[in-house]
């Protein structure tokens, strides 16, 4: 048990530095044995809708695709909507991305249009072309967009949950949880249903026992760093200053192969959301490593997707 674990760390450790090629390599290891598309019977998609259209708009970065369960099964209030962001050490990355000729985001929407839940997987600006604060603001901008437009597309904007995976999980739950971000932009962060962050990092870049696990200081200050003045990007890009009671309910998820600083951040945001008084829920899911938990999130024999679409059902939000 303990050489599987490490094995599977060794495969994904390249997507956790977020090397391109070797972020499209740790899907190839995993998909022979875990992907399984998902189909979307009487569902419907539309690709390459634009959140932004003001003339700095980038013509690719800005834009998502919907992923719309089949018309007949819409409830009165519409579906509940989830949001998800995509992964890649905040570098890489594509709601398009494809390995091994099968596609990995996409599958995650079929599988949940399916099942009800409507799903917008969105695009950001990457690094080093774009800072961390830009692609915080796209995130933004994306969700509060799938906000102001669910209901045109038969989903519910009451019913609004925000999911991402590694660095795609810090953006989303960034958004999610600042209380500033998405009010300046119209949405109230009482109007989202639920914060869903898969095997993330950045959570609380002050612990320095993250680092000595192997959490990479360089690589975050990298990142993040941008100019602050000393080490005050450690805590401008932490979640953890944002946990207060009234947040969203979230779900902090992460493989029990996963990298122990990664684990250990999601602890992290878990204790801290529940000190400061907000409703958290730690799940360490079986099997699977940091990259592989994206393909077992399309998976209806696998912990991770269920659990996801158990809080989604669960949530006390929409109509």
């Amino acid at each position: 048990m303990r050489t599987t674990a490490t094995l599977a760390g060794l495969l994904v450790l390249p997507l956790w530095l977020g090397c391109g090629a070797a972020y499209q390599a740790g899907y190839w290891v995993g998909m022979p044995f875990l992907y399984r598309e998902a189909p979307l019977p009487g569902g419907s998609v539309v690709r390459d809708v634009p959140y932004r259209t003001d003339e700095d708009a980038d013509p690719v970065k800005h834009r998502l695709d919907l992923f719309l369960p089949a018309a007949d099964a819409r409830p009165p209030s519409g579906w509940p909507v989830l949001v998800f962001v995509h992964g890649g050490g905040w570098t890489t990355g594509d709601k398009a991305l494809r390995a091994g000729g099968r596609d990995v985001y996409a599958n995650i929407g079929r599988y949940f249009a399916a099942r009800g839940i409507a799903v917008a997987v969105v695009n950001y600006r990457l690094q080093f072309d774009a800072t961390l604060e830009d692609q915080i603001a796209d995130v933004a901008d994306a969700v509060a967009w799938v906000h102001g437009n669910a209901a045109r597309y038969g989903g519910d904007p009451d019913a609004l949950f925000v999911a991402g995976h590694s660095a795609g999980a810090q953006l989303a739950a960034y958004v999610a949880m600042s209380p500033d971000l998405l009010p300046a932009r119209g949405v109230e962060v009482s109007r989202l249903c639920g914060i869903i962050p898969v095997s993330g990092g950045g959570f609380d870049l002050a612990d320095e026992r993250t680092y000595e696990l192997g959490g990479a200081r360089r690589y975050y200050e990298k990142r993040f760093h941008n100019g602050s003045a000393g080490d005050s990007w450690k805590r401008d890009a932490s979640l953890v200053r944002f946990a207060r009671a009234g947040l969203p309910p979230v779900l902090i998820l992460y493989p029990e192969n996963d990298f122990e600083a990664l684990k250990r951040q999601g602890r992290l945001l878990d204790e801290a959301l529940r000190a400061a008084g907000a409703e958290s829920r730690l799940v360490e899911v079986e099997g699977s490593g940091h990259s592989r938990v994206v393909l077992t999130l399309s998976r209806p024999d696998r912990e991770a997707a269920d659990v996801v679409e158990s809080f989604i059902r669960g949530a006390s939000c929409g109509g």
